[in-house]
């Protein structure tokens, strides 16, 4: 399944490397930046979400929350996000089910492993609608982190 600017954003509760239920419904109000990456402790995903980190202010400029989601536990997560000082939830989804509904999910990943979160990048603005959708064949790349801030200067 793939989703589209203008779609709903599909509902989720995941828990958190704090071991609290976070929904997306939560962020109602804000506009949000919905980042899956494969694996914690990665090279490509410790790049991408200290990035992140480092440029928070100017997602909160606009008025927009980061969560990020992958397969780890969340007591791996937990570790990562002390380890790397990350400023915004990540989110355990061990189950697969949120990557498989926002069609960010790769069936076979290196190593032969399964079920791994493909890295994605969504915009879902105040109202819960994407309108930005970009999901990477090659988990080597990243998201074209401009586009996803021209899209929330956009909304706002």
């Amino acid at each position: 399944m793939s989703l589209s600017i203008g779609d709903a954003a599909p509902l989720f509760t995941l828990y958190s490397s704090d071991k609290q239920p976070v929904s997306l419904q939560d962020y109602q109000g804000h506009n949000v930046v919905l980042l899956f990456f494969p694996m914690a402790f990665t090279g490509v995903c410790t790049q991408e979400l200290c990035s992140m980190r480092d440029s928070i202010a100017d997602y909160e400029g606009l008025d927009a929350k980061i969560l990020a989601v992958s397969v780890d536990s969340p007591f791996t997560l937990d570790k990562f996000k002390s380890d790397q000082q990350l400023n915004f939830p990540l989110l355990s989804d061990f189950n697969k089910e949120v990557s498989a509904a926002y069609g960010s999910l790769y069936e076979e990943f290196v190593f032969g492993l399964k079920g791994v979160s493909r890295r994605s990048a969504f915009v879902i603005d105040k109202e819960g609608v994407i309108r930005y959708a970009e999901v990477l064949e090659s988990a080597g790349n990243l998201p074209n982190f401009e586009a996803v801030k021209n899209t929330l200067a956009n909304l706002n």
